[in-house]
C-alpha cells in the first residue's frame, strides 16, 4: 500500500510502499519508478494525507543505493492498495532492491487483504 509519495499530494510522481508485517507495523517496502501523468493525476483523487501519527513520521528516505540524498516525500494514510511489477532482489530488511513498476490502483482491496510483510527470503 502506499504510506508516502514524492512529488505533491495533488501531482505524486513516485510511491513509497509499505506493507504490514505480523506486529502490524507498516514495513517499508520499497519505492516505484516514475509515475506516468495521467497516473499520477489519478492517484491524486485516491490518496489522504497523512495523521500526525503514521508510522513513518520522522522517517528519512534515501533517493537510492548508495545514495545520500534524501527524497522529500509527503505522508498519505496507508490505505490505498496497489498492484506493482517487482523483482526477487531484496534486501535483508525483506525491501525491494529495484523500483517497482507502476500497474493500477486497487481501491477494491483493503490493507488486511495484503499478506503481512515478512524479511525471509
Amino acid at each position: 500500500m502506499v504510506g508516502a509519495v514524492t512529488g505533491t499530494l495533488a501531482a505524486p510522481r513516485t510511491l513509497l510502499l509499505g506493507r504490514y508485517d505480523t506486529a502490524s507495523r507498516l514495513a517499508y517496502v520499497g519505492r516505484t519508478t516514475t509515475l506516468p501523468r495521467t497516473a499520477g493525476t489519478a492517484l491524486a483523487e485516491l490518496l489522504t494525507a497523512a495523521a500526525p501519527e503514521h508510522p513513518w513520521t520522522g522517517w528519512s528516505f534515501s533517493a537510492g543505493w548508495g545514495s545520500r540524498e534524501t527524497l522529500h516525500v509527503t505522508l498519505v494514510e496507508p490505505e490505498l492498495v496497489v498492484e506493482v511489477g517487482v523483482d526477487v532482489a531484496r534486501d535483508a530488511s525483506g525491501r525491494w532492491r529495484h523500483p517497482a513498476r507502476w500497474h493500477r490502483a486497487r481501491p477494491d482491496l483493503t490493507p488486511a487483504d495484503v499478506p503481512a510483510h515478512t524479511t525471509a527470503h
